[in-house]
């Protein structure tokens, strides 16, 4: 279950001071942990994991919506 550690600690990590580079590879992570995490739940069916992969992805959308930046009126 090393997944699940990795999964966690991204989520807990602070993503403070980040630069853009930074936040690409941020958002590429936690869309590989989220497709890992993924594959797991297919055979486990673990509403833990679900959880964790709707943390994981409101916390990609965040570093994503940064990357952005503002639309502009």
């Amino acid at each position: 279950m090393d997944i699940i550690n990795e999964a966690i600690a991204f989520e807990q990590s602070k993503m403070k001071n980040m630069s853009t580079s930074d936040r690409v590879v941020a958002s590429r992570e936690a869309k590989r942990l989220v497709l890992a995490l993924n594959e797991v739940y297919k055979k486990t069916k673990d509403s833990k994991l679900m959880d964790i992969m709707k943390r994981l992805t409101v916390k990609k959308r965040k570093i994503e919506s940064r990357l952005k930046g503002q639309p502009l009126i």
